[in-house]
């Protein structure tokens, strides 16, 4: 375990960035409503997940290149070069600056129990945090920082479940025994969605390449993924786990769910899951815009380390309009609700596009998918299909 602690790789930031305040509200209202119910769908979320991550991963060392500028590169057709860089874009950057306010929102929310005196000033100071570890622009230091957050997170969110004492029975019957409760279909789509994140794909395929240079690291890379995305899923059942045992049907968030759990396990719940979700929204609003520079980085061809200036105005716009929009209280519903049509459509998008690359003998030669990681990664896509039509229903 210290050798893979010490050799950890972007497995756990790809963890980092899936596990924010929207999967620990929608994992909360999971466990309110349905109880156990639905962990077996966290646990096909972190299947596809690790499919899609894993060949992601495998699409970035063997090509030494981001998983926007292998797609580009594979399109002869100009006109669909363009669409297809418009629409990860789109989606990718503008997306992710109008939800990295709920990122830097969700840590502030965590930090709210430990006082309110301040809580105007707690958005300035996580974007100020997350500045300092992206503008230093070391991958080890920002792997490092990202890997303690996530250590945090996972110990503070694993205590408060264990806290709860489960029952171990009924968890391994809503784990492995699928049900669908009725008015149960948008939180099951929400567990996937909120998971199999499609900037993830452009983060892990770019952050890959930081650390290994070769094809004989991809076995290192696959454990890496493997390993990170289960203990993130672990995680995530954990937060599903601790909001079981509330009997307060009004639980919206992590911090409604500490309060639920308060009078049961006294003012250390509040706590534990205060740091919990300061824990899951600073590490997002880190990694969210990272993605978006290497997405920009990826399609526009530009070469140079993390310290680019290029590099740095990406992320740093997205930054600053993150703080900017939670500090004001301000919701973007025109760019949110762009986010969410373009999001919806990039999902199965990018997974198409993705098979499409791993089975390319030009691109990926004796590495390209088996016929079992095609049959997984087809019905992955067919999910992705869903949740595209479940994203345009919701807005329109």
């Amino acid at each position: 375990m210290f050798k893979w602690i010490k050799n950890i790789g972007p497995g756990t930031l790809v963890a980092a960035a899936f596990i924010g305040p929207g999967t620990v509200t929608i994992c909360t209202k999971a466990g309110v409503q349905f109880g156990y119910g639905l962990l077996w769908a966290m646990l096909l979320s972190i299947i596809a997940t690790i499919v899609l991550q894993e060949m992601a991963a495998r699409t970035g060392i063997v090509t030494q290149k981001g998983l926007a500028e292998v797609i580009k590169s594979q399109m002869a057709n100009v006109l669909l070069r363009n669409l297809a860089i418009f629409l990860i874009l789109g989606a990718i950057v503008i997306g992710n600056a109008a939800y990295e306010a709920g990122n830097i929102s969700g840590a502030a929310l965590g930090m709210q129990v430990f006082g309110k005196e301040l809580i105007a000033f707690y958005p300035i100071l996580i974007g100020c945090i997350a500045f300092m570890v992206l503008f230093i622009g070391n991958y080890k230091i920002l792997e490092r920082s990202l890997v303690a957050l996530v250590l945090v997170m996972s110990i503070s969110f694993l205590i408060t479940a264990i806290l709860t004492k489960p029952d171990i029975l009924a968890m391994l019957k809503g784990t492995f025994i699928p049900t669908i409760p009725e008015n149960s279909i948008f939180i099951i789509i929400g567990l996937i969605g909120t998971t199999v994140v499609p900037y993830n794909l452009f983060l892990h395929a770019s952050l890959v390449k930081e650390k290994w240079k070769t094809k004989e690291d991809l076995a290192s890379a696959r454990k890496d993924t493997f390993i990170s995305i289960i203990l993130g899923g672990i995680v995530s059942m954990a937060i599903i786990v601790a909001a079981t045992a509330t009997t307060n049907g009004n639980i919206a968030n992590a911090f409604d769910l500490a309060k639920g759990l308060e009078p049961l396990y006294g003012e250390y719940a509040k706590y534990l899951l205060g740091i919990g979700l300061f824990a899951a929204g600073i590490t997002s609003a880190i990694t969210a815009p990272l993605a978006a520079a290497y997405v920009a980085k990826s399609c526009f061809g530009w070469k140079g380390t993390l310290k680019d200036y290029r590099f740095r105005i990406v992320w740093a716009i997205i930054l600053v309009l993150g703080v900017v929009f939670s500090s004001l209280q301000f919701k973007p519903v025109e760019v949110i609700t762009f986010a969410q049509v373009a999001n919806g459509l990039l999902l199965p998008i990018v997974a198409i596009f993705l098979v499409w690359i791993v089975n390319k003998t030009t691109i990926l030669g004796s590495y390209k998918n088996t016929l079992f990681q095609n049959i997984l990664a087809i019905t992955i896509i067919l999910i992705a299909i869903m949740l595209g039509i479940k994203g345009i229903y919701v807005v329109f």
